[in-house]
């Protein structure tokens, strides 16, 4: 049973992978439209984004699978915020992927990145309440989406 409960977990957590590579092609130098773009200089190269997504989503699976198998004595809302937070960042993780890949507009990804950070930020303190060891797993997520959060505003200061 705990091994279906795991696929789950990975199965959500990778969602706005899955959906974003309808709009965004696995490495980014095969999309014409960013090619074209003015980048910062610290932009890693296309071949490392489904690397480092691919860890993230992860970490992020693993975390919330622990959620899932933390039994606890504690109040039964913390579950479930940890899982209403989860929910809002599978919607805005996709939504940033369409918005910046599929409809070319790096000023809405960015107001949809900081919505994102925001809720993330609340998702690992809800983690925490249930499983500390799931708020360290979303850490490296969000210092990545920071890092994101600069490569978005840099795209925008240069195009």
């Amino acid at each position: 049973m705990s091994l279906l409960k795991f696929v789950f977990a990975m199965f959500l957590s990778f969602i706005p992978g899955i959906l974003g590579a309808i709009v965004a092609p696995m490495n980014t130098g095969n999309n014409l439209w960013y090619n074209t773009l003015n980048v910062s200089m610290l932009t890693p190269a296309g071949w490392i984004f489904p690397i480092v997504w691919g860890v993230l989503y992860f970490m992020i699976g693993l975390a919330l699978y622990l959620v899932i198998m933390q039994n606890t004595n504690r109040r039964s809302n913390n579950k479930t915020n940890a899982y209403v937070y989860f929910a809002i960042n599978l919607i805005f993780n996709t939504l940033w992927s369409f918005a910046f890949f599929g409809a070319q507009m790096p000023e809405v990804a960015l107001l949809i990145l900081v919505a994102l950070i925001v809720d993330v930020v609340f998702m690992a303190r809800a983690f925490f309440r249930v499983n500390q060891a799931s708020f360290w797993l979303i850490v490296p997520y969000i210092l990545w989406l920071f890092f994101a959060l600069y490569l978005n505003s840099m795209i925008i200061y240069l195009n």
